[in-house]
Order: C-alpha cells, then structure tokens, then sequence
C-alpha cells in the first residue's frame, strides 16, 4: 500500500473526518516494537520512571515528578496499555528504581496482575496516583501488591492534584500547584479558567517531553509563542467539530435524550454543543473503533454505561471500545456507515442500565461483599 493512501495532513477534511490517523493503520507489533526501542533509549537504567496517561493531567503529574525528584523517564501508557507500561518499566529501569504510575485505572486486576508482581519485584518502590473510579476488588488487590496507592475524589480531583498533596504542597513549586488547579478545569470540565483548554489542546498536538518543559517552567501560562501556535492549529480543529455536531442526532433512551454522532473531533466540545441542544448525555464515537461518554448534571451515570462495553471512567466521563471488530471487512463497514453498529451497542448499554434505586442497592450489596462489578 502506498504512503499516501493513508498520509492525512493534505485530505480534505470531510474525509479526513471520517477515518482513523495514519498510526491506525500500523500494526500493532510493528508499533509496539518501535515504541520499545523509543522508550528503552529514554529510560534504560533510569533511577525515577513514571508510568501516564499521556493527556494533559498525566503529563501533569510527570511533570511535578522530574521538577521534584529531578530527571525521570517518561513512559507513556493510554487507558488499555497500563500493562504494557508496567512490563517496560520493570523491564528498563534500573533495579531498586522508584516508579510513579499516574492517572490510570485497571478495568480489572486480572489484566494488570503478572506485569504489576513483576514490576513490584523489580522496583524499590511503586507509588499509583489517580483520580477515576476503582472497584474495590481492584484496589485492595494493587494495594496488596505492594503499592503505594493514593486514588482522588473523582467529583473533586484530577491526578495533578492527588500528585500535589502525596509529593507534599510544601515540595511542589507555586506554578506547578497552579498548573494542577487549571488541568482541574478541564479534566473536570469546569470550564471555569479558559486557560485549561489551551493546556489540554498543547499537551494533543505536542511531543509529551515538549509538553512537560513548557509547563515546567511557565506553568499554566503558556508563552506567546506557544499560544500562537495553538490558535493556528484551532482552526481544524473548530472545522472538525463542527462536521461532528452537524453529523449529530438526539435519541430518547428510557428517561434519557443521548446525542450520538460519528468522527475524528474533540469530544469534550462536541458534547458540550449536544448538552445546549438538549442532550442528558453524548456519545461519541471515533474512526478507531473508539468512542467518548460524556453525562451532564441530569445523567451522571457514563461510567456504568462503558462498564458494559469494554470500558470505564467517571460519572460524567468514560470511554469505550466495543469488542465487535473481527477484521478489517468490520472496520470498512464502520467508516462507510459512520459507525452505526458501535452507536447501536453503546445505546443499549444505556437501556440496559437499572433504576437508579436498583443500582444503588446493588452497590451497597458490592460494597458490603467485596465483590464489585468491571471498572
């Protein structure tokens, strides 16, 4: 296949819209193998490694990290990669290292298990800062691991700040604490300090150690030239976002009217476009198979929807992956038809949801035996 059938910086944005980036369509193996040898040169023999999400809170954290324990090694790990994180930390880091693992929760204990017990070997020390909502099975199960876990109020904390009061707010420096209130803003969705989502769209469009010098040294208030930069790239973006709310449709599911729509946008706005046209909650779902999960003050319920299809989150935040791809002939079928079947299985997960006293009968039953559903 040639370079430029799948190359999308000159597509034309219509397009562009509708199909997954460039990295989609590496393999798997041919990815993980470079992103191996990548990280081995950052962080073979490293004393200080951090383990993140490398979205805006993560990079945060990692951040916060190398300012007070000076240099650290970077490894990055999305939401379905914390095993592999793990592995390559306990696999480069020099023996005895102290290892940070920052703003990512385990759907299951199972999955993270042998890669953890052989981090926790490895390591001299293994500290977990995150802020989503962790069964209780899987917490008590990584704090028997021998972790150090300190998991924040999800309503109330990014990881940022669950990393500035574990390091110590006397340890972290003012604009770096500064910088936790504002990547708050946006995680949270506040939308209260405009600065939060210039921090969120640097840390997409930039290399994560980019991300982490800027914002080390200035904080949450980035300089000139970077914001110049970042109102360039806004320009596709607002086109993006735009194709996806025109694409949008509201459905009324049970009590609830979901917005659902389709594309490679920003989800956080296009839920907030679909929430002022009278949404309780968003849906949407991306060229990659994925799909976002936003709820509102009338819906508060997003994670237990993602529970159900291969996900997990908070109450006004998850994300999925619907485990309905079997080959590239199902991948065809969701470009061309704008990812109707991922939206069908999604929706039902929002009808198969019990009545909220229900639920909240069978949480208090989970809590008491210790036996909680899939984060």
């Amino acid at each position: 296949m040639e370079d430029w059938v799948i190359e999308d910086e000159d597509m034309p944005l219509e397009r562009k819209s509708l199909l997954p980036g460039k990295g989609f369509f590496v393999p798997d193996s041919v990815h993980e193998e470079r992103k191996d040898r990548e990280i081995r040169e950052e962080a073979e023999g490293a004393d200080v490694l951090v383990v993140a999400d490398p979205d805006a809170d993560g990079l945060a954290c990692a951040a916060m990290v190398r300012e007070v324990y000076g240099d650290a090694a970077l490894v990055p790990a999305g939401p379905h990669e914390i095993e592999d994180g793990l592995r390559r930390v306990a696999e480069f880091g020099a023996m005895d290292c102290t290892v940070f693992v920052c703003d990512l929760c385990p759907d299951k204990f199972a999955y993270v298990e042998d890669d953890l017990a052989f981090l926790v070997e490895h390591a001299g020390d293994v500290h977990w800062w995150d802020h989503h909502q962790w069964t209780e099975e899987t917490e008590a199960a990584v704090r028997e691991a021998g972790v150090d876990l300190v998991i924040g109020d999800s309503e109330e904390e990014c990881t940022a700040d669950v990393a500035v009061r574990s390091i110590g707010e006397s340890e972290v420096p003012r604009h770096l604490e500064e910088l936790a209130a504002v990547t708050r803003d946006h995680d949270l969705w506040l939308k209260e300090d405009p600065r939060s989502d210039d921090l969120a769209d640097y840390s997409y469009w930039v290399d994560a150690d980019e991300y982490m010098d800027t914002v080390q040294e200035h904080g949450p208030d980035l300089p000139e030239d970077v914001m110049e930069f970042i109102e360039e790239r806004r320009v596709q973006k607002n086109d993006l976002i735009d194709r996806a709310v025109d694409r949008a449709s509201l459905k009324e599911v049970g009590e609830w009217t979901v917005g659902v729509t389709y594309g490679r946008c920003s989800q956080n706005e296009v839920a907030e476009s679909l929430r002022e046209q009278g949404a309780d909650a968003a849906v949407v779902v991306k060229p990659s198979g994925s799909a976002s999960i936003r709820g509102t003050e009338s819906f508060e319920r997003a994670h237990e929807v993602a529970r159900q299809v291969n996900g997990g989150g908070h109450p006004k935040a998850a994300g999925c992956k619907p485990d309905i791809y079997e080959d590239m002939l199902d991948y065809a079928n969701h470009w061309t038809s704008q990812g109707t079947t991922a939206k069908q299985v999604i929706l039902d997960g929002f009808r198969n949801l019990e009545p909220k006293d229900e639920a909240a009968d069978d949480e208090t039953t989970e809590s008491t035996d210790g036996d909680d559903a899939e984060e």
